[in-house]
């Protein structure tokens, strides 16, 4: 029986050594870019505070400086001019010197702004202030948007666009329960001064905390891996071609990308009804449902409550999409025309004269509209070379800002001679279905442009 077995001893002197596989765990992803998400949500809706404070205290200032339609309108007209013209500033000024800074100078100047509301008088003052304001808050966006470039892989992105404006709700909740507060309890002028002084806060911790992912010391290995993991290849010719870039992206040859232009007509169409919602909207409520400075806040908040949820349901959805296997492009344009739909009820808001109905058909269309801008946000980032998304987004939001201008005059018109909002709601309901149309049309598959073709 010993003879037998003996043929299967082994030696160790004639043996390899014996390799093991044993399965490592991944080492974990780390989640410190959502911190960086976390700043542009607080950011979002710090800018949102100081943007909508005028539509909530419309009623009260016409009242007490005896403001007509068109004065107002005219007051909003001027904050959307410095925005155009701020938003191309500023893309060009990101792209060059990075968020970081970017943001910070863009933030100093709308807060100053907002904070002067507080010391003028006249009609003249308040557009100068506003226009001022719209230059500082014209460089939210395209930071954020660079930074969600820098920050996140593509697949995460729409889900991070969506998260941090959803701080847009969250300003534009804060408000109507604030901002009354304050106007009640010690005057308007008050609303503004304290409103911008205590945000200063944020700029302290911007400027702490951000800095490039490859800069970052609390940013681990793999988590930097996965936030690369969908950049573009980084082959000799394309590292020359991205330092081109850097050093000066092309306004001329982005003006004539289809791409370019499928972000702006986007933003131009569906833009300008964000901004009724902003401005008007709490006029609205008080012409149509009876509704003062002391009883709009709850509408105004639950509005901005759905409107949240469908900032973040929208960036979810499209991420959720490819998650699953559908194409950028077909994650994104299913999720916008879901949205181009849900908006069109708003053009029965005007007839409802239950006040609560009227404030879920406007406020699904809100959630709606914010659930598309997820997904039209993250399309610069989509379709273009990082060093050119900031110039894109200041394209784009120009263009957005332009139709805003458009619409305020529009409204002052409208309400001016017929002083009816179904007109406007009427405009509102149609826009995003022509909008898809007109994206899908110059971009049917959100073609990524070269590094080349914007250099």
């Amino acid at each position: 029986m010993c003879a037998t077995r003996s043929w299967i001893s082994i030696r160790p002197a004639e043996t390899e050594p014996l390799k093991v596989s044993v399965d490592q765990p991944a080492p974990k992803i780390g989640r410190y870019r959502w911190v960086i998400c976390g700043l542009l949500f607080a950011a979002t809706a710090i800018n949102y505070i100081d943007r909508q404070t005028i539509g909530v205290l419309k009623p009260t200032l016409q009242a007490e400086l005896r403001w007509t339609e068109s004065s107002y309108a005219d007051i909003v007209f001027w904050f959307q001019c410095a925005y155009a013209i701020g938003y191309l500033a500023f893309g060009s000024i990101i792209d060059r010197i990075g968020a970081r800074l970017g943001y910070a100078l863009a933030f100093s100047v709308w807060t100053l702004a907002h904070i002067g509301h507080g010391f003028v008088h006249s009609i003249t003052q308040f557009a100068l202030m506003r226009f001022t304001l719209g230059l500082g808050e014209s460089g939210s966006f395209p930071a954020s948007l660079k930074s969600v470039s820098e920050w996140f892989p593509q697949k995460e992105r729409a889900l991070a666009v969506g998260v941090f404006n959803a701080g847009s709700n969250l300003g534009a909740i804060i408000t109507p329960i604030v901002v009354p507060a304050i106007t009640l309890a010690w005057g308007w002028r008050a609303a503004f001064i304290a409103t911008g002084a205590v945000t200063f806060m944020w700029l302290i911790a911007w400027l702490a905390v951000y800095r490039s992912p490859n800069a970052h010391k609390k940013l681990s290995a793999a988590e930097l891996e996965f936030i690369r993991s969908s950049d573009e290849p980084t082959t000799a010719a394309a590292g020359m071609a991205a330092a081109t870039s850097r050093a000066g992206v092309s306004w001329l040859k982005l003006l004539k990308l289809k791409e370019t232009w499928a972000y702006a007509l986007g933003k131009f169409l569906t833009d300008p009804i964000w901004w009724l919602y902003l401005f008007w909207l709490p006029d609205f409520l008080s012409k149509r449902h009876g509704l003062d400075l002391k009883s709009f806040g709850p509408p105004l908040v639950a509005i901005y409550l759905l409107s949240d949820i469908g900032s973040v349901a929208g960036g979810w959805g499209s991420s959720r999409l490819m998650k699953i296997g559908r194409t950028v492009n077909a994650a994104r344009k299913i999720i916008m025309l879901i949205c181009a739909v849900a908006v069109v009820p708003i053009l029965f808001a005007q007839f409802v004269s239950q006040l609560w109905i009227a404030v879920v058909i406007i406020g699904v269309a809100a959630a709606a509209h914010q659930a598309w801008s997820a997904n039209l946000m993250t399309l610069p980032s989509d379709m273009f070379p990082r060093a050119a998304v900031g110039s894109v987004v200041g394209i784009g939001g120009m263009a957005g800002a332009v139709g805003g201008m458009l619409m305020s005059q529009y409204n002052g018109y409208i309400l001016g001679v017929f002083g009816s909002y179904q007109p406007i709601f009427a405009l509102a309901g149609g826009a995003y279905i022509v909008a898809i149309v007109v994206i899908h049309f110059l971009s049917p598959k959100l073609t990524r442009v070269t590094e080349e073709a914007v250099g």
